[in-house]
């Protein structure tokens, strides 16, 4: 076993204590880690992060709804457009985009480059949202669910986790705390649940397709993020939720600038 590989497995701890603590934020670490630290391709790459992913959430969520920490109504509304939608966009729509875009000059913009380019944007935007404070305390007091509103949002955050191979949940938590009103620990919980759905959903699309899967890295990988999601949720009971957010949200935008200077400037 490669150095190189040692440490991704050791990266991937971190990705499952991530989880284990926001309910999301793996896939922003897995993705990275499998392309710059394993040397994976990156459309390949979105592809095991979706097993890793939802994998490690299904078990985080099991454990999350023992604590009564779920609600499967809104996993059900949310979880069924967005599972939809990651299945028809790694199955039909990933596949059919070029491997090369655009090129001029020196400059080429490849398929890898595009995928990683979108996740560093998402990346930033997601983490501008968990640096800024909550305002007050989330209401849900009388909370009527808009079933088309949770629907809409499911499938936009589909479509973008299809599309970059993440779980979502750095897009869905945020969801669910300001436009579903849900308090930040059930958000945590409910989010483990529809990560996973659509992350497996989204990986079956991909393995129906001409992937080549390397299973045993992928097993390793997801067996060290399992682990690291029951620190986490350990950890997530002697930290406050406020200062975990806002932590996380600004080494995801260190992140996602990185990635960006990478791409574009150093590839």
């Amino acid at each position: 076993m490669e150095i190189s590989q040692i440490i991704g497995y050791i990266l991937a701890v971190f990705v499952g204590m991530t989880l284990g603590m926001l309910g999301s934020g793996g896939s922003i670490l897995s993705v990275p880690i499998l392309v710059y630290v394993m040397g994976i391709e990156p459309t390949l790459a979105t592809a095991y992060s979706l097993f890793i992913i939802g994998t490690t959430s299904l078990v985080g969520g099991i454990q999350k709804a023992r604590q009564k920490l779920v609600d499967f109504n809104k996993v059900i509304l949310f979880g069924i457009p967005a599972v939809i939608t990651v299945f028809i966009t790694r199955k039909i729509l990933v596949p059919r985009i070029p491997d090369i875009i655009f090129s001029s000059g020196n400059f080429t913009l490849s398929k890898s480059i595009l995928i990683m380019i979108v996740f560093a944007v998402v990346m930033i935007f997601a983490s501008v949202r968990m640096i800024k404070p909550i305002k007050g305390k989330i209401n849900t007091d009388g909370e009527k669910l808009n079933y088309y509103k949770i629907a809409l949002l499911g499938i936009i955050i589909g479509l973008i986790s299809g599309f970059v191979g993440a779980g979502g949940g750095f897009l869905i938590v945020p969801t669910l705390l300001f436009f579903v009103k849900t308090p930040m620990k059930m958000a945590v919980g409910t989010s483990l649940f529809i990560v996973s759905s659509q992350s497996l959903i989204g990986f079956i699309g991909d393995i129906m397709g001409s992937q080549i899967i390397d299973w045993g890295l992928l097993q390793l990988f997801t067996l060290a993020s399992i682990i690291g999601i029951f620190i986490g949720s350990i950890l997530s009971k002697k930290v406050e939720d406020e200062k975990l957010k806002t932590g996380f949200g600004w080494f995801v935008l260190a992140m996602g600038i990185y990635i960006i200077i990478k791409e574009l400037f150093m590839s």
